[in-house]
C-alpha cells in the first residue's frame, strides 16, 4: 500500500481502536541497532592516539547529538588538535568498520519492521549519523524497509531541532502529528516531540525524561503493529506519559 492511500485510512486501528499511526519514524543508533559501543570504542581509540583524556560520562552526553556537535565536544573534552570535522571523519572510519563486520541489531526492532511493513504502514529512518555509515546497515535489510532515509548530513539542524523529524514526516506526505517516532534517547526524544509525533520512548544507554506526547517501553521485543498503536493511543488519549 502507497503512504498516499494508507494516509486515507490513518487514525483508525484495523482492530477498532482510537488511533493508527500514518508511519512510523525510526531513530537508528541504540534503537534499531546497538552501534553506541562502537563510537564509544573509536573515541577511547581517538584519546589515546592523540594524548587525549576521555570518559564514559564524556561518551554518554554525546548519545542521540548531531556528528559535528559531537566533534566539536570532543575536540574541546578530549583535548585534541583536531578539527570537529576531522574528529567526525575519523570516527566514521572507525564504526563503519565494525559495522560492516558486524550489525549488533537491537531486540525486536527488525520484527517490528517486518510487522509494520506487512501492514502497510510505511518506516523512515531519522538519524544523526551520516549516509556512509547508514548504507552498510541498511544493506543488511530488505530493499524498500525504510519509505525515506533523512541523516545527520542532509539537514540544517539536528536533534534535538525538529527539523530532522519534520524532513521526514514531509517526505513521506504526512504531517508529522500523525507518526509514531521511535527513541531511545532523551535529545531525540525532544526531537520528535517538537515536531509534534508521538514519541516511543525505549530508553538504553541514556534516560529519556517524562513529558508530553512520550509514551514508554522496555524494549522493542515483542512488539508488532498493533501493540505499538494500543501503546501510543492510549498516550495520545491521556495527553501524559504512559509508562
Amino acid at each position: 500500500m502507497s503512504t498516499a492511500s494508507y494516509r486515507a485510512s490513518a487514525g483508525q486501528r484495523p482492530d477498532g481502536g482510537a488511533w493508527w499511526p500514518a508511519a512510523v519514524l525510526w531513530d537508528m543508533d541504540g534503537t534499531l541497532v546497538d552501534t553506541e559501543p562502537y563510537w564509544i570504542d573509536t573515541e577511547y581509540a581517538m584519546a589515546d592516539k592523540y594524548g587525549g583524556t576521555w570518559s564514559q560520562e564524556h561518551a554518554m552526553n554525546l548519545v542521540g547529538n548531531a556528528l559535528l556537535e559531537s566533534g566539536d565536544y570532543i575536540r574541546v573534552h578530549m583535548g585534541i588538535d583536531r578539527t570537529p570535522q576531522q574528529i567526525v571523519d575519523e570516527l566514521l572510519d572507525g564504526v563503519v568498520a565494525r559495522v560492516q563486520d558486524d550489525v549488533p541489531w537491537r531486540p525486536g526492532a527488525r520484527e517490528l519492521l517486518t510487522d509494520l511493513h506487512a501492514h502497510g504502514i510505511p518506516c523512515a529512518l531519522v538519524t544523526m549519523s551520516w549516509q556512509r555509515f547508514v548504507e552498510p546497515i541498511l544493506a543488511q535489510l530488505p530493499v524498500g524497509t525504510f519509505a525515506t532515509v533523512v541523516t545527520g548530513d542532509r539537514v540544517e539542524f539536528g536533534k534535538p531541532h525538529p527539523e530532522p523529524y519534520l524532513t521526514a514526516a514531509a517526505e513521506l506526505g504526512l504531517a508529522a502529528e500523525e507518526c509514531v517516532a521511535i527513541e531511545d534517547s532523551n535529545t531525540g526524544a525532544k526531537s520528535a516531540a517538537a515536531a509534534g509525533c508521538t514519541v516511543l520512548c525505549v530508553p538504553h544507554h541514556v534516560p529519556i525524561l517524562q513529558g508530553e506526547g512520550r509514551v514508554f517501553a522496555e524494549t522493542l521485543s515483542g512488539l508488532d503493529a498493533v501493540k505499538l498503536a494500543e501503546i501510543t493511543s492510549t498516550g495520545r488519549a491521556e495527553g501524559a506519559p504512559n509508562t
